[in-house]
């Protein structure tokens, strides 16, 4: 198998959860309110699934939230590995966080649109320990703020992952037939799924399946 970790997003149960980790998923995403996007449940939800799963699973929180204190009360009541912030925060809210919780691993989304972008990115190589570049509008009157299905510039992405410090994941509209030419363009740490290995919003596990045997050949 290939070194690049892989994140199914959009968990929406304790069956799901499992189904990807026995696929070969590295990481497990799961989504809190959000003003727009797939995969949505509720802190109840995830805290459940989380619970039942092995502590050593890595679980990441994924939230809208812009205030340190709110996203910390999160946190405290799911108990996620990591947390995932899809949008951007004051940078004096992100230290709080990062200060709160120094032993919880911090995944900052950037949503790659121009070349603003790069520079976007690589503000933050002292403040969290993963980028995660996907597709989006935080900007739109309604934000877009992941799990659009659709996929971005990715020389924008490359440029980003060839110049940053920080292990970088790519995510926005991946599946079992881009998966290769996604790696060999961006060669991303890591790779994060959603829409891709899903039908009618449920995991369907012959894509979930093609898509690792694909990653698996793409490095055989």
């Amino acid at each position: 198998m290939s070194s690049h970790q892989v994140k199914v997003c959009c968990i929406s149960s304790l069956d799901e959860a499992r189904t990807a980790l026995r696929a070969g998923a590295d990481l497990l995403g799961l989504v809190s309110e959000m003003p727009s996007g797939p995969g949505v449940i509720s802190l109840e939800d995830i805290t459940g699934i989380v619970s039942k799963l092995p502590t050593e699973t890595k679980t990441v929180l994924l939230t809208s939230k812009l205030n340190s204190r709110d996203i910390i009360a999160q946190h405290v009541q799911v108990k996620t590995w990591g947390i995932q912030l899809v949008d951007k925060l004051a940078e004096p809210e992100l230290i709080l966080l990062r200060k709160a919780l120094p032993d919880t691993c911090l995944i900052q989304v950037i949503h790659v649109r121009d070349s603003a972008s790069i520079e976007e990115a690589l503000s933050y190589e002292m403040l969290v320990d993963i980028l995660l570049l996907d597709s989006g509008n935080p900007d739109a009157k309604t934000k877009t703020l992941g799990g659009t299905g659709d996929t971005h510039d990715w020389a924008l992405s490359q440029e980003i992952c060839q110049r940053s410090r920080l292990p970088v994941f790519l995510a926005g509209g991946l599946n079992p037939k881009n998966i290769a030419s996604a790696i060999s363009k961006v060669n991303p740490r890591g790779i994060d799924l959603c829409s891709g290995v899903r039908t009618e919003g449920n995991l369907d596990q012959d894509k979930l399946n093609s898509f690792f045997k694909n990653l698996k050949t793409t490095f055989s």
